[in-house]
């Protein structure tokens, strides 16, 4: 029985189903999205160690990386080797398994403590780690020497800072942890390491860890509780029906929601369809009455409850419906429009590059998308017309407008930072899932496909889905082989669908919304 540092920030249920009844998923297919993310980031870390050795020849210090084609207990045994030598940097670090404590880990990187002796846990990982600001405690890469950073304020990673405080009990216990209790993480764009202070997460470890070996051995009793990780873990169709046979309250209200209902006495949705009274005191936010009327809705199968009695979206003389399709954080490789104007839609039109990402070709396509869209704005209004340009969740088609003026600036027909910010910050860039949230209460989730099939709107691939197309897309361009013409097109007709929906869904909350939906105070 062993536990993995990821399962102290996970589901304690799947804890309990994996170390008992291992057998019972051993061939269940791994979901598209994790393995897509951990190949992501195996491809990172393999990155980050060709960067940090292109560096390691003129540095003053001695390096070990340890062969990660040898057997686990061959990879530990190395590893306890070059501490004891004294090795500054050690790459690919693993660990002895710890069968008495049932710990676990490996680190990317141990970085020998000159000053006090011992190693200090550095772990690369494909998700940011700070974000513009400060207060931050950052080092550079080619010498650890953290400091306080002015640019830089901690992103918050609980699951970052346990797997560090693993890796530190396990050197502890070897005898080659550094006394300054300080781990570091490279995160996504590897600028720098961020440096953690184990000694104030180390107390909330033990107790997680200590709880999940309890679970791990039977000792602790667990139950189905929906989550974020359900969709995604191999469990979840048993535990779905189950938690639907109970009518369990976490049906609605997912994660620490369901926890304080059950504190104040709520397990079930129907007691929580039967709430009348102010939020549970431990309730954190707003909300409540939203989780209320969800519960109502479950109950009686109605996808969607409008909160008032109009619904309002922008319309326009002229409207272009914008989605934009990307990989991983590599870049933006498709942004697909339709063009209506006077009740006539024109054939969509997506702006694309072929080349596998990162590639300077995105930058063409990305400047011709660009100049399409403020040619036509500009024509609109200067005939004296309105014109408005929707998308759907507005987050990932404003990060890489931006991100796409930062990286390709200069290039022929690429705005500058400023003009973007000018526009997404304008009258004329319109997110509809901000108008959904307004208006209505989604018992089953915003996402577009959620919602734009109650506006009668359904895709023609069956499997459409943003960590699906991930899949066409390696296969699109050739990552893996030859390049498949068929899962392009499998893409423009997915990219096409979700333009069309953001379209037949502001028009339907335009139309019928107010006739189809029902008031929350009718359920």
């Amino acid at each position: 029985m062993l536990i993995d540092p990821r399962a102290l920030t996970g589901c304690r249920h799947r804890v309990h189903l994996d170390t008992m009844y291992p057998q019972a998923v051993a061939n269940v297919p791994e979901d598209v999205g994790v393995q897509q993310r951990r190949e992501a980031a195996r491809a990172f870390r393999e990155s980050m160690r060709e960067r940090l050795m292109d560096g390691a020849a003129s540095e003053d210090r001695s390096w070990v990386i340890i062969d990660p084609t040898t057997r686990a207990s061959q990879r530990a045994a190395a590893t306890l080797r070059a501490c004891a030598e004294g090795v500054d940097r050690i790459w690919g670090a693993v660990l002895p398994d710890e069968h008495d404590t049932g710990r676990r880990a490996r680190s990317e990187l141990l970085i020998r403590d000159r000053e006090r002796g011992g190693y200090i846990p550095v772990i690369v990982v494909n998700h940011k780690v700070t974000d513009p600001g400060s207060g931050a405690v950052t080092s550079g890469l080619d010498e650890w020497a953290p400091a306080d950073d002015e640019k830089r304020k901690v992103r918050a990673q609980l699951r970052d800072q346990f797997r560090l405080a693993q890796i530190h009990r396990m050197l502890e216990r070897n005898g080659h942890a550094s006394p300054a209790m300080l781990g570091g993480a490279i995160g996504y764009g590897g600028e720098c390491i961020l440096v953690h202070d184990l000694a104030a997460v180390m107390e909330l470890y033990d107790a997680r860890f200590t709880d999940r070996v309890a679970v791990a051995r039977g000792e602790v009793a667990t139950v189905p509780s929906q989550v974020g990780e359900c969709r995604s873990c191999p469990w979840w169709p048993d535990c779905k029906a189950a938690l639907t046979e109970s009518r369990d309250v976490s049906l609605v209200a997912t994660g620490s929601r369901a926890e304080v209902l059950r504190a104040a006495g709520v397990h079930t949705i129907d007691a929580l369809a039967a709430w009348d009274g102010p939020a549970p005191e431990e309730w954190q936010g707003n909300g409540f009455g939203d989780a209320v009327v969800v519960a109502r809705a479950w109950l009686k199968g109605v996808p969607l409850v409008r909160r008032a009695e109009a619904v309002t979206v922008t319309r326009a003389d002229v409207e272009v419906d914008v989605d934009m399709e990307s990989y991983q954080e590599h870049g933006a490789y498709l942004w697909g429009t339709l063009l209506t104007e006077a009740g006539v839609t024109q054939p969509y039109r997506p702006f694309v590059t072929w080349d596998p990402l990162p590639t300077v070709d995105e930058g063409r396509s990305f400047a011709e998308f660009w100049g399409w869209l403020t040619t036509t704005l500009e024509s609109t209004l200067a005939q004296g017309k309105t014109f408005a340009a929707y998308c759907y969740s507005r987050s990932a088609e404003d990060k890489w407008l931006l991100e796409s003026a930062t990286r390709f600036a200069g290039l022929p027909g690429v705005p500058t930072v400023a003009q973007v910010r000018r526009f997404i910050d304008g009258p004329h860039w319109v997110d509809v899932y901000q108008a959904v949230s307004d208006q209505f209460i989604c018992p089953n989730g915003k996402g577009l496909k959620k919602i734009a099939p109650v506006a009668g709107f359904h895709w023609r691939d069956a499997e459409a889905g943003g960590e699906a197309s991930m899949s066409w897309y390696r296969d699109a361009v050739g990552y893996d082989g030859e390049p498949d013409m068929s899962q392009r097109e499998r893409l423009f007709v997915y990219n096409e669908d979700d333009v069309r929906a953001t379209k037949v869904l502001r028009e339907w909350m335009t139309d019928r919304a107010a006739v189809d939906v029902p008031l929350a105070t009718e359920l």
